[in-house]
């Protein structure tokens, strides 16, 4: 399946799961309070599937349009309705019932995020120590006293076991506090607080690839030496007595480096006997080497039948929790994304956050469509973030979503009747323009990211 396939094909999943999700919570807590549902629909304009149940021939449908979904509840407004069904209407419920239904939509696509949350620390998802690597000279991570493979520890206070969560982590202290207060634990084991001074910079911070760079500091990757992992069995490395451990110094007089370097050697030698120089506990052994010949897409390139070591490991980690556990940091994590977010477009607005951290339908698709190719941890791990962005998003106090609809409630509320039609319809238009607006900057970041 080609990549551009895989990626719509898991962005219609995600969007149809989420959407989903967030109608649902509309739909029962509507029903909840008897208010009558018309209709449930996946997906906006004409629906291409429908199906009609239950005693009030609910209308469930998937429409054509995928890029959203809707609850259509009984309203009087919108229409004559039967006297019997007047007490079913959405607009006779009381004040606090009809908030609830609105705001039932972002609530549910929170506890979604929390139940999926829970879902990734059980099953455990793999990632990358919170290593530093190189530092720049002069900037903000060398004036703090980083080290070169310091290891950080917690961030704010905040225990990271790996990279994944110390962005988070690095990103919110940032934001908040305007300084990053790691705790780092160097090779020797001694641990120490570095402070990185970050006030002013939260827009260069939050330019999307820029936060190491900003701080001048990278993360490290374990050097790639010519080591032997495994020996095919049978192959030419075994019958020329290569073992587990042996480490490459030179082939046919020519020095090697790392294991693209080997690599690159052998594929360019197909047939040809080598003469290897190795290191084996700590002694210079010599081997003769007759290659293979492998046919491949790129040609006929040589092979010796050896898996490199796998200096990876000394980088991994691992979050994952039992089930009570893991239903804690669920929450814990749902809240810190939470808070993330909402100091990320609150910042947006004022101008301290870049705007090209706003993602389109082209970026999402390829998030969600890589996290798929990955595993389950990962997918579940982009829906929790999409599900409380999309969340957040709907509770903007912004006509045309449910934020802006709890807010014509409690105007209503306030002024004893309904906004007039026409304030209603300029509530529409403003909620309308403010959509276009975000979705032509989404859209022109998407291009922006293609184009380079």
């Amino acid at each position: 399946m080609s990549v551009i396939l895989i990626n719509v094909v898991a962005f219609l999943v995600a969007i149809g799961i989420l959407v989903a999700v967030h109608e649902f919570g509309h739909y029962s807590v509507a029903r909840l309070f008897g208010v009558k549902v018309l209709r449930f629909s996946i997906g906006f304009g004409k629906p291409i599937w429908m199906l009609r149940a239950g005693s009030d021939q609910t209308e469930y449908c998937i429409s054509a349009i995928p890029l959203g979904g809707y609850v259509k509840l009984l309203d009087e407004r919108e229409g004559e309705i039967a006297e019997t069904e007047r007490d079913r209407t959405f607009n006779s419920q009381s004040l606090l019932a009809r908030i609830a239904i609105l705001l039932a939509g972002p609530v549910f696509n929170f506890i979604f995020a929390v139940l999926a949350y829970w879902a990734v620390f059980g099953i455990g998802i793999p990632g990358i120590k919170p290593v530093i690597g190189a530092i720049e000279p002069d900037s903000i991570a060398a004036t703090a006293g980083l080290v070169q493979q310091d290891q950080i520890i917690s961030v704010g206070g905040k225990a990271v076991a790996t990279w994944n969560t110390a962005v988070l982590g690095i990103l919110d202290d940032a934001l908040a506090n305007g300084v990053v207060t790691l705790e780092i634990e160097s090779m020797d084991g001694h641990r120490k607080l570095a402070r990185l001074p970050t006030s002013g910079l939260e827009r260069e911070l939050t330019e999307p690839g820029q936060l190491f760079p900003v701080l001048g500091f990278d993360i490290w990757r374990p050097e790639f030496l010519p080591v032997i992992g495994e020996v095919v069995s049978g192959g030419p490395a075994e019958k020329a007595g290569m073992l587990s451990g042996d480490r490459v110094v030179s082939a046919d007089s020519e020095e090697i480096a790392s294991w693209p370097d080997w690599v690159e050697f052998i594929r360019a030698r197909p047939g040809k006997t080598i003469e290897v120089v190795a290191i084996r506990s700590d002694r210079l052994i010599k081997m003769s080497v007759t290659l293979e010949s492998l046919e491949t897409k790129d040609g006929v390139v040589g092979r010796i039948g050896a898996i490199a070591e796998d200096f990876m490991a000394l980088s991994r980690a691992s979050e994952r929790y039992e089930v009570v556990p893991a239903f804690f940091m669920a929450m814990n994590r749902t809240w810190e994304m939470t808070v993330l977010t909402v100091r990320m477009v609150s910042k947006m607005v004022t101008g301290e956050v870049s705007t090209k951290n706003i993602s389109g339908p082209i970026s999402i698709a390829q998030f969600v469509g890589f996290s798929a190719t990955v595993g389950v941890a990962f997918f579940l791990r982009v829906l929790a973030i999409i599900s409380l962005s999309l969340g957040i998003l709907n509770l903007l106090p912004v006509p045309m979503l449910d934020g802006g609809q709890i807010v014509y409630q409690l105007i209503e509320a306030v002024k004893g009747s309904p906004l007039s039609d026409r304030a209603q319809m300029f509530g529409q238009q403003v909620g309308i323009l403010f959509l276009l607006v975000l979705m032509s900057f989404a859209f022109y970041n998407d291009f922006a990211r293609i184009l380079g």
